[in-house]
């Protein structure tokens, strides 16, 4: 420390009193309360400053900011304030070195720990103030200031001074140890102590509520310890029952020196009366903790200049003059913070998952990371032990939460039975819905015929259904979420209500098999009432996505009940048309399982849940079982009904896309070619069995390059489904996309940009941003504006596409890849190549896994990695990779396919490259002759191969042919894509083309 005295402020601020900025921990507030009255008293202007410190905020930049604040910077050090991140040592020595040590002057600190901290801290000089007295203390702050010290009259001041913190209030009973590993709930304790103490004399009166085990306790005994210096007296009373709460305290009274007798009654009065008239003691605070039924002691609740401190489930306290403050479970780095203090070995991520897991509730937080953190388990371990239900031997007691959650709870429902039993039926009939918002209208909406006896009182006597209610929401066992109500006084018609997982869990485990029997029967009934029936509805869709979250709960794979499994059919069909195709294979193969061994291999329903379940797998991509599959549906079908079922044919329909994921394209071209006229002559030309038959019959022509006959069909198709089913039917707009990719594969590109863009619109309208047929739209929109040549439009579209596409159906996805492939392509000429190798290098090993081998995207992607390897540089292996990508491509699609006709204007244009300039030629014109014939003189691949067996001949020295070859092509593209398109231009700068290779996702 300086020997020559300083001033505390900075004289250029000009300000008429010195100041001083207090950095603290919220732990510490009652350290820095009183450090601030000290200097106030002795004339300097004190600002306080809560240190936060959000872990992803480096630490020397909010040591810069702290250094910005007002006067000279007094911290208060702790082992909190080091803590709060958390943050290691080393981190904060390496802050404090390059932050604190260049200019310590402006910076003060005390220590108020005997805790090892960060050794950078000596650059602090911290003067220590533990386990020293006031007077000391205040002497050691004053000179640590650089300021002169001379103690103050008592008489300095006019208000009374906050207590030292180290000293304890004069009467202090009963109140728990404090939580060193508190975290969090700042705002919750600013608002609590505003709320006590901006009241008005004798209505100082807080109650904090909120469901069990969201840490009310906890948060009032930080209360008191955070604020006691401004007490004389704290008294904490467990408020559960009025015989405990009176004999608590009547206790206080010889605390407060009152001289009564020894009956409680007039212990009581007297107590009551001191505190009332605030002597001996005006500054009081009572904790009345569990008071959850205000009823049994609102009367005996003390008024006065003093405070009253309630924690309650029952938010009822707001109608018995107090006021309210509902205490939720963590915010999400709250629970990070909170657990990695307790289970230090956790890594932020999986403190991240735990807390998620545990829905952030405190009790569960601390009871499960305080064991984990002791246990080799992982916190993967330990969720799916969660999912699989909580065992009272695996989530131990803590000492900071003494009761056992499920104890507690057990106690809980004893009480709701003794009161309203038909509370515990109501939360049972919950817990076969999913844990989190359960749509409790539904059980009030579904026929409520043949109810069983014990539930029909409860479901159709609404001043009943009320009060099961409103006992629940009073003790915050469910939290009400209530939408519109019926308008009727004291109507409760929640739409739903929130019941937190674990109570779901110990409340399910708790029950006779005889319940659950008919609770579960119940449940599934009212979700089959809910069914609307029409799942390819997008206005129902959120009908079904409040629906399927509960079928699990409600088993409804084992429910014989036809319109269960009716319900189940449709959930299908809509998880499938909202791209949920992950779960909807879980339920998919739970269902056929269960299905066969209730109903048998071949009743009518399996063959329809085949159906669902099949479209759900092979959107998946797993072509070889969705195959299998469907052959054996399709095969037996045939057998027992013959070729003109409908059954039968819905197999084949399916059969097909099967063939599509196999790249087995001729089969599937020969199968439609059959099915669609069958389906003609027995439905009509405009049922839509017919049409999605047209519909693949068109998709099997694009797929083997038939894009004129792809497009005529898809033309056809979109006009019928228009008419019959409305222009924005999902089917209707899908047909559209399908009608644009025609245009564009064709060269229309201008056309193909104008229907996509329109399509786009409707698809967000109608099925929303990130549906994959949305997706698959504005994965079409990009192509077309990269065809079209607007660069920058197509690759700001392509990278939102793909990074949605991966969140929406994994990075493994066919449409993921699909979309993928193009944004590698597009990264390769207009962005990261060292990006582009990496994506198609990731493609490629993608596809090996996916796909079956010699599959053609295999093929189309080593295509597209050759050109890669030529823009690095890398010649010789850029070619070797492309004659077997021909090669392969060849042997899977045929010669004349436009895929191998891509791979063969890439393989000239190696060839070329590496000097083999006769057999570029070679095959630049065998290229010209096959694409010719196979898509048309003036197709874009036939403009591009004609371009380079020109660049080709010039090679071989034959100028006079190649510049006739040259000027024709340069004529076509004119006449097709115009003298200013990207393509033309760069043919008339003698560019040389390529081919993208592009997957058709099936």
């Amino acid at each position: 420390m300086s020997g020559t005295r300083r001033p505390v402020g900075s004289a250029e601020r000009g300000a008429v009193r010195q100041t001083v900025t207090i950095s603290f921990a919220g732990f510490n507030r009652a350290w820095a309360a009183w450090i601030g009255d000290r200097l106030e008293r002795r004339g300097l202007r004190v600002v306080y400053l809560r240190w936060d410190a959000p872990p992803e905020v480096p630490l020397a930049d909010l040591l810069r900011d702290l250094s910005l604040a007002e006067g000279r910077v007094l911290i208060l050090v702790s082992d909190w304030y080091f803590l709060l991140g958390p943050r290691t040592h080393e981190e904060w020595n390496t802050a404090l070195r390059e932050v604190v040590a260049p200019d310590p002057s402006r910076f003060a600190a005390v220590s108020l720990t005997t805790a090892p901290v960060p050794a950078a801290t000596a650059v602090l000089a911290p003067a220590d103030l533990v386990n020293i007295g006031p007077e000391e203390a205040e002497r050691r702050l004053v000179e640590r200031l650089d300021l002169d010290y001379e103690p103050l009259p008592e008489s300095a001041g006019s208000r009374r001074a906050p207590r030292f913190p180290s000293a304890m209030p004069e009467v202090w009973g009963n109140v728990p140890r404090r939580n060193t590993r508190f975290t969090g709930r700042e705002p919750l304790l600013n608002d609590a102590y505003h709320l006590l103490h901006g009241s008005e004399p004798g209505a100082g009166v807080l109650t904090m509520f909120g469901m069990s085990g969201v840490g009310k306790t906890q948060l009032a005994a930080e209360y008191v310890y955070r604020f006691s210096s401004e007490y004389d007296v704290v008294w904490w009373i467990n408020a559960e029952k009025r015989v405990s709460y009176r004999r608590l305290l009547a206790e206080l009274a010889p605390k407060l020196g009152l001289s009564t007798g020894a009956e409680y009654g007039e212990r009581l009065r007297a107590v009551r009366d001191a505190l009332r008239r605030g002597e001996p003691f005006s500054r009081w605070l009572l904790i009345l903790d569990g008071a959850d039924d205000p009823d049994q002691i609102w009367d005996l609740v003390p008024t006065g200049p003093g405070h009253v401190l309630i924690t309650s489930r029952n938010p009822q306290w707001g109608e018995h003059n107090s006021q309210l403050m509902q205490v939720p479970v963590y915010g999400r780095d709250e629970s990070v913070a909170f657990i990695r203090r307790r289970a230090p070995r956790l890594t932020e991520a999986d403190a991240d998952k735990l807390a998620a897991a545990l829905e952030d509730l405190p009790l569960l937080l601390d009871q499960t990371a305080g064991w984990l953190n002791d246990s080799d388990m992982s916190v993967e371990a330990y969720i799916e032990l969660l999912e699989g239900g909580i065992d009272q031997d695996v989530v131990k007691v803590s000492a900071d939460f003494p009761l056992a959650f499920q104890t507690a709870w057990s106690i809980l429902l004893n009480k709701l039975r003794e009161t309203v039993p038909e509370s515990v039926d109501l939360l049972r009939l919950c817990t076969f819905f999913a844990p989190g918002f359960v749509p409790v209208r539904l059980l009030k909406e579904m026929p409520h015929d043949d109810l069983p006896e014990q539930l029909a009182g409860l479901l159709e006597d609404p001043l009943l259904w009320n009060r099961a209610i409103n006992q629940l929401r009073q003790y915050s066992v469910v939290r009400l979420e209530s939408h519109e109500t019926s308008g009727e006084p004291g109507a409760s018609s929640g739409e739903s209500l929130y019941l937190h997982r674990m109570v779901h869990q110990i409340v399910r485990k708790d029950m006779p098999e005889s319940d659950r029997r008919e609770f579960i029967d119940v449940v599934r009934r009212a979700l089959a009432a809910a069914d609307p029936g029409r799942a390819t509805d997008t206005r129902l869709w959120d009908t079904y996505a409040e629906i399927v979250p509960h079928l699990k709960h409600a088993d409804v794979l084992n429910s014989q009940d036809t319109k269960v499994q009716r319900l189940v059919l449709n959930c299908l069909r809509y998880m499938y048309f909202v791209g949920e195709y992950t779960s909807g294979v879980k339920l998919g193969e739970r269902a056929l399982h269960a299905w066969r061994s209730s109903l048998g291999e071949h009743h009518p329903r399996i063959y329809e849940l085949i159906y669902h379940y099949a479209n759900l797998l092979r959107s998946s991509g797993d072509y070889v079982r969705t195959e299998a599959l469907e052959r054996e549906a399709a095969d037996h079908l045939r057998q027992e009904r013959g070729e003109r079922d409908l059954d039968y044919l819905r197999a084949v329909n399916g059969l097909g896309a099967d063939l599509w994921g196999l790249a087995r394209y001729d089969e599937a071209l020969e199968l439609y070619r059959w099915l669609y006229p069958t389906y003609r002559d027995l439905l009509g030309e405009e049922d839509s069995r017919t049409l999605n038959a047209l519909n693949n019959l068109g998709f099997a022509h694009r797929l083997l390059g038939h894009y004129q006959e792809a497009l005529d069909v898809d033309k056809t198709t979109l006009e019928l489904r228009r008419r019959l089913l409305k222009a924005r039917h999902p089917w209707a707009l899908f047909s559209e996309v399908s009608y644009a990719i025609g245009l564009r594969l064709l060269g229309r590109y201008t056309e193909a940009e104008s229907i996509q863009a329109k399509n786009v619109r409707e698809c967000r309208l109608v099925l929303g941003a990130d549906n994959p047929q949305t997706l698959r739209a504005e994965h079409n929109l990009a192509l077309c504006r990269l065809r079209g040549g607007d660069r920058t439009a197509a690759g700001s579209l392509l990278t939102r596409v793909l990074e949605r596409y991966e969140r929406k159906l994994g990075d493994h996805h066919t449409e993921t890849l699909a979309a993928a492939v193009s944004q590698s392509c597009f990264a390769r000429e207009h962005g990261d190549i060292d990006q582009a190798r990496e994506a198609s290098e990731s493609i490629i090993a993608r596809y090996e896994q996916l796909l079956t081998d010699n599959h053609p995207f295999i093929a189309g992607a080593q295509a597209n990695h050759a050109l890669v390897l030529r823009s690095v540089g890398e010649r010789d292996h850029a070619h070797v990779v492309i004659e077997r990508a021909l090669a392969d491509m060849t042997a899977a699609v045929g010669e004349n396919h436009p895929y191998t006709l891509g791979c063969a204007l890439n393989a000239s244009a190696l060839r070329n490259l590496i000097g083999d300039t006769e057999g570029a030629a070679r095959l630049s014109r065998d290229t010209v002759t096959r694409a010719t014939e196979t898509l048309g003189r003036t197709h874009p691949l036939t403009l591009s191969a004609r371009v380079a067996h020109a660049a080709d001949l010039h090679g071989l020295r034959d100028t006079q042919q190649a510049e006739k070859v040259e000027q024709e092509a340069l004529s076509d593209l004119e006449a097709t894509l115009g003298k200013q398109h990207v393509h033309t231009i760069s043919a008339r700068a003698r560019n040389r083309p390529y081919w993208d290779f592009e997957p058709q996702a099936t």
